[in-house]
């Protein structure tokens, strides 16, 4: 039987902000209250995973066993098929421009020109087909953990369209739609996408309340 959360004080594993607000948003309404890692000044653990459920689960539990309390994490990425399913755990990591010219920061067209530069040479015949997920990790500090896993089907355009998206959402047209994440206000894409199935997942589980996303 899954280990339940309490009406507590939950640590996102985070240090950024906009990420502790959507997610301490997202789960008020089942009284708990979050605060990030990064405001306890618990240093950022290294994602030295292969798999998005390894690097949740170390962030996870780095936050918890640092803070003494239960700790949520994400992790997620793109997975395009003919890639063998990169960038995958390494999605962010291909818009560090540091990586590649020595700068600082992320740049996230030159991360969606770097996949589309990698399908061309594969030849116009080559498959389009890709997946987000999402990957949300719960530990408690005795070492306890959950995991609930989210994933969004569809395939990969070229160009960018869009503009109410992030990340590779501009070139990402989901399983039965004709239009990018980019191109879906931030209402539509919460209902069919990665994170929100793993939402979905957590809070069913959690707090018993299906019907979520």
């Amino acid at each position: 039987m899954t280990r339940k959360l309490g009406s507590e004080t939950l640590v996102i594993a985070t240090h950024n902000s906009g990420k502790l607000k959507e997610i301490g948003a997202l789960l008020a309404p089942y009284g708990m209250n979050c605060i990030s890692a990064g405001s306890l000044g618990r240093p950022e653990p290294a994602e030295t995973g292969k798999t998005f459920i390894d690097n949740a689960l170390i962030k996870a539990r780095a936050a918890a066993e640092s803070s003494g309390l239960p700790a949520l994490s994400d992790d997620s990425g793109l997975c395009v098929d003919a890639l063998d399913g990169r960038p995958g755990v390494y999605t962010a990591d291909w818009a560090e421009r540091q990586w590649f010219e020595g700068k600082a920061g992320r740049d996230w067209y030159m991360a969606m020109g770097k996949v589309e530069g990698m399908l061309a040479e594969l030849g116009p015949e080559a498959d389009r087909s890709c997946h987000f997920v999402c990957v949300l990790a719960i530990a408690w500090p005795d070492g306890e953990h959950a995991v609930y896993e989210g994933r969004a089907l569809g395939t990969l355009t070229w160009p960018p369209r869009g503009t109410m998206g992030f990340g590779y959402d501009p070139v990402f047209v989901p399983l039965g739609e004709t239009r990018t994440f980019a191109e879906h206000d931030p209402q539509e894409k919460h209902r069919i996408s990665h994170r929100a199935q793993a939402f979905a997942m957590l809070v069913a589980e959690q707090f018993g309340v299906q019907g979520t996303r």
